[in-house]
């Protein structure tokens, strides 16, 4: 008996003085808040752009009346063409609980809307957190965005997030893109982050990672992040006119 609560007594001990993992990708009750962000894709026919947007652009403010859009882009690269991109911001689910049942409920809404669904094939959405050391940040002027989606080993934000997130501030700092925002992942595909940048033009977006690519500093920080990648896509997105992001 004294054998075993030695034993125990250690082995508590242990557990004890274990330090504790913390990441700085912490997401549900450790977020400073409940907000979260939803990201849709929509996957349109071919030649049912220019229709579906004109329908949203018209109708756009039935729907923002219920929550906050963040931004609406068309994609202009990257994966399969003919697809939209939007961002809608929740302080909580149970907010977004209310949200969506008041727009079930607008007839008005709804009645606008039910021409996009010939138009569209298929949708996808998703539930982010914005990441605690980011926060969402707004362009001083008009320009095209870059949507870059990692897909991490599992294991989660514990066995690589300080590794990601020295690899970003790289790029931040040296002020090759401006970065609007990073976005953990909580309802999709687990250990994906999208990171969303801000360029003046596509072209000065080619010129930045050209640069970054040869800067010892930036290389030195992503080459630890990689080592934790599954695989990854950029998309290139154009801003609706009625995106409040620009």
């Amino acid at each position: 008996m004294l054998v075993l609560r030695s034993g125990l007594t250690r082995a508590l001990a242990a557990r004890t003085l274990a330090p504790q993992v913390c990441s700085s990708f912490a997401t549900g009750p450790r977020q400073y808040d409940g907000t979260f962000y939803e990201f849709r894709t929509y996957c349109l026919k071919p030649s049912k752009m220019n229709e579906f947007l004109e329908n949203i652009k018209k109708n756009i403010h039935l729907r923002t009346a219920h929550s906050e859009l963040v931004g609406f882009w068309s994609v202009e690269f990257g994966g399969q063409v003919n697809k939209v991109f939007h961002i809608w911001k929740y302080d909580n689910f149970a907010h977004r609980t209310e949200v969506r049942k008041a727009v079930a409920k607008d007839k008005e809404w709804q009645q606008s809307f039910i021409p996009n669904l010939g138009l569209t094939d298929k949708q996808e959405i998703e539930i982010t957190y914005l990441v605690p050391w980011c926060k969402l940040e707004k362009p001083a002027k008009e320009g095209v965005y870059e949507l870059v989606s990692f897909q991490m080993k599992p294991g989660g934000p514990a066995l690589w997030g300080d590794a990601f997130k020295r690899a970003i501030n790289a790029h931040v700092d040296l002020g090759y893109s401006k970065l609007i925002g990073v976005f953990h992942t909580e309802y999709g595909e687990l250990n994906r982050v999208h990171v969303l940048w801000w360029n003046a033009s596509a072209d000065s977006r080619a010129a930045g990672r050209h640069q970054s690519h040869e800067d010892p500093r930036v290389v030195a920080a992503v080459r630890e992040s990689v080592n934790y990648l599954v695989s990854q896509q950029n998309m290139l997105l154009i801003p609706t006119s009625f995106s409040p992001l620009k």
